[in-house]
């Protein structure tokens, strides 16, 4: 078994994130919830868009280290370790921000991965060398097939759908009603992964 495992909104969770730095510039009100699409589609109701994008690159650049790794993650990821799962780390994400100041978000990811002691450490097996961002979505999938993924994890139903048949594809959605995806086993916390890749 090698379980396959998205980073952007599966291990790392943004939504307060994206509400605080949106706050701070004075961009949304306070009681605007705190969730990324609640800010982004406050921010194009406004016809502020480049805000957003620039936010984007903030959140997921120099600021990445305030994002919270999703509870239980760690944990699961012990537990994993234990049971000699391997693991690989496989997202899509783009070298540089599109506005706002030039960062490497490939280098800011791995950075947040090390200091949340989830590559190279004692509680995880997955080392660096395990870890890739694609910047596409197709090298993406094209990775997931290479590293010969059995199982993958994502929130996101359109990578789910674009892998091939023969991998079970796993969607992990926090709010997902059960049963609306049947071809896919749903999960909305960590807790539930070790339980749907027995």
């Amino acid at each position: 078994m090698i379980l396959g495992l998205d980073f952007d909104n599966t291990i790392i969770q943004y939504d307060e994130l994206f509400h605080k730095i949106a706050f701070e510039k004075g961009l949304v009100p306070k009681e605007l919830p705190k969730q990324k699409n609640a800010v982004r589609d406050y921010l194009r109701l406004k016809g502020v868009e480049d805000e957003w994008t620039i936010i984007q690159g903030e959140v997921y650049g120099d600021r990445i280290k305030e994002a919270q790794p999703f509870p239980g993650m760690l944990e699961i990821l012990k537990e994993l370790k234990l049971k000699e799962v391997a693991l690989r780390i496989i997202s899509h994400k783009t070298l540089y921000p599109y506005l706002g100041h030039k960062r490497d978000l490939h280098k800011a990811a791995q950075s947040w991965l090390s200091f949340n002691r989830i590559i190279n450490s004692k509680e995880s097996s997955i080392r660096q060398n395990q870890v890739f961002f694609e910047t596409t979505k197709q090298k993406k999938i094209e990775r997931i097939i290479e590293a010969g993924c059995t199982h993958y994890l994502d929130d996101l139903p359109e990578i789910l759908k674009m892998i091939p048949t023969g991998i079970q594809k796993i969607l992990f959605s926090p709010n997902e009603v059960q049963g609306r995806y049947k071809d896919w086993k749903v999960i909305k916390s960590w807790k539930e992964l070790p339980s749907v890749i027995k």
